[in-house]
């Protein structure tokens, strides 16, 4: 069993307009940059592997915390597509009942946006990706994304509904489980803060390796 941590990317300018950003590519804001460079993996996380995925948001979140470490890019740890629904705002399509959209915690596992993907579409290009990581048999840290993390949760929880039982997911916390061999999820402990990076260990940011 393999040792890992989730940990979602910090906010772009979509995420602070409640847009669905799915595949899209959004830069962090300056704000969110600023945040990460005074925080640090918690120790018992600080040697640890660092794998991201590659959208923007995500691989520079890692690449900020990686404290000068090199960041391994993984392409199948992009966001669930949100299709037709990128770029517009929960509210908006809530509020508009041609559209069929819901609360996206009330979609279950074969639930998709229209040319989107259901979390059992992600499960497919996501488990290989895990059991890559698994083989390693080294712990790592996987920054990635909500509705992603809400899959691998659910899944690790034993809920087939992504969001079932699953606790809130907050930026700036490791979520930590183990890995089976073949990828599967399981035994998801407690959220772990990140903590205050030391003025002496501050570094630039990381390069990233595919």
């Amino acid at each position: 069993m393999t040792r890992i941590a989730l940990i979602r990317h910090f906010p772009t300018d979509w995420n602070l307009e409640a847009r669905l950003q799915g595949r899209t590519d959004r830069p962090l804001t300056p704000e969110a940059r600023e945040t990460l460079a005074a925080l640090a993996l918690p120790p018992d996380w600080a040697g640890a592997a660092i794998v991201a995925s590659p959208l923007s948001r995500a691989a520079e979140t890692a690449m900020l915390l990686a404290g000068g470490r090199r960041v391994r890019l993984e392409p199948r740890l992009v966001e669930i597509s949100w299709g037709l629904w990128e770029g517009q705002r929960s509210a908006d399509l809530l509020a508009d009942p041609a559209s069929g959209f819901r609360p996206t915690h009330e979609f279950g596992w074969r639930d998709k946006p229209p040319g989107g993907e259901s979390a059992a579409d992600a499960w497919e290009r996501v488990r290989p990706a895990l059991a890559r990581i698994a083989a390693a048999s080294a712990p790592a840290v996987v920054v990635c994304h909500k509705a992603l993390m809400r899959m691998i949760l659910g899944l690790a929880w034993n809920w087939r509904h992504p969001d079932g039982g699953v606790p809130t997911i907050k930026r700036a916390r490791l979520y930590p489980l183990t890995l089976r061999p073949d990828g599967h999820p399981a035994e998801p402990g407690e959220p772990i803060r990140l903590v205050p990076r030391a003025a002496e260990v501050t570094a630039p940011a990381a390069g990233a390796t595919p």
